[in-house]
């Protein structure tokens, strides 16, 4: 066995060395900062998320969702898509609503304004899709999100990012057969809104009792309380509610305790309420599909299609999720809520 040495010598020579390296290595990056990157470091600040990033010429991009007022899951997906903007020197325009017609006609006013790329929601396919196909026709690169990953690729989007809803459904249909429910009411916070129509028929798929679905208007709290209120004062039972969204599941909550039932709480996404929640056991257990990367991955997936012609996914989903998270989850997760990330 051979035993090398180490001398005082050779090590200030490779320390001399180092030193060498780093300041040859500031002395480039200053040159390229003087000669080029001033300009472009100042278009990049000039912009919606500023920052630094990519020295790529700055892209505009749409995202359009189905999202109603005030559901927080958005402003999570909205995080990841700014996030992403400002590494790639992307100018990002949200908008959003929750009527199919209406959400076409946001995606129609990216296509006069000539956007670079959009991100689009499917949620209601049959309104939503002529406008998608418009945007492509018209040399959009379209990537969808979050709903709607069956119709993606038909209307001729690069990719879909997201979870499949049927698979989650299903994934919660077998948690709840693992804790015992024997009954299940699936609360619907949007009426057609295909992706969460797949939830419930996913829970129903898998469960071995009894799913009764309820639709309520998602824009109205207090509607979402008092019908799930009735509910279970009618049908004691329901021993699981499953919310579709994570802003329902407190409401639902709210609703058990008031009427006495013991059902328990349990729901799709997360938000910081979800994490306490999960914590403080008003709620069993969540389905996180990872909001803050479906944002993010669209945004950088229209870059990398516009600077290195990749395209994310290979002709298939890129799911983001499901995952089931409960209380043991909780110490990863509470940091990260904090931040509007999960």
């Amino acid at each position: 066995m051979v035993q090398r040495r180490t001398t005082r010598r050779s090590t200030a020579r490779r320390r001399t060395a180092r030193t060498a390296a780093v300041l040859v290595t500031a002395a480039l990056l200053a040159a390229g900062c003087s000669s080029t990157g001033g300009k472009k470091a100042a278009e990049r600040e000039s912009g919606a998320g500023g920052g630094k990033g990519v020295d790529t010429p700055r892209m505009d991009i749409a995202m359009v969702s189905h999202s109603g007022d005030g559901d927080t899951f958005w402003d999570i997906v909205q995080s990841g898509a700014k996030q992403a903007a400002v590494k790639d020197n992307v100018r990002l325009d949200y908008s959003h609503d929750e009527a199919g017609p209406q959400q076409a006609q946001l995606v129609q006013t990216a296509i006069d304004k000539k956007v670079d790329g959009l991100v689009v929601t499917l949620a209601k396919p049959d309104a939503v899709g002529p406008a998608v196909r418009k945007a492509v026709e018209a040399g959009i690169p379209v990537v969808t999100i979050n709903s709607g990953a069956e119709h993606s690729a038909k209307l001729g989007a690069l990719s879909h990012i997201g979870q499949d809803e049927k698979i989650a459904g299903e994934a919660v249909g077998a948690e709840l057969n693992a804790r015992g429910h024997e009954k299940a009411l699936c609360l619907i916070h949007e009426q057609g809104n295909v992706s969460l129509d797949e939830r419930c028929a996913g829970v129903a798929d898998t469960f071995d009792g009894e799913v009764d679905n309820l639709n309520v208007d998602g824009t109205n709290m207090p509607d979402v309380e008092s019908s799930v209120t009735a509910k279970l004062q009618s049908d004691e039972d329901v021993d699981t509610v499953v919310a579709l969204g994570a802003p329902f599941a407190a409401t639902a909550a709210k609703a058990a305790d008031a009427t006495g039932s013991e059902a328990e709480i349990n729901t799709f996404d997360l938000n910081a309420k979800v994490v306490a929640g999960l914590k403080d056991g008003t709620i069993g257990f969540a389905v996180d599909q990872q909001p803050y990367l479906q944002g993010y991955e669209a945004v950088d997936a229209l870059w990398l299609h516009a600077y290195n012609a990749n395209e994310l996914g290979g002709g298939r989903p890129v799911l983001t999720g499901p995952a089931i998270v409960t209380e043991k989850d909780v110490p990863r997760l509470e940091k990260y809520t904090g931040r509007g990330t999960r």
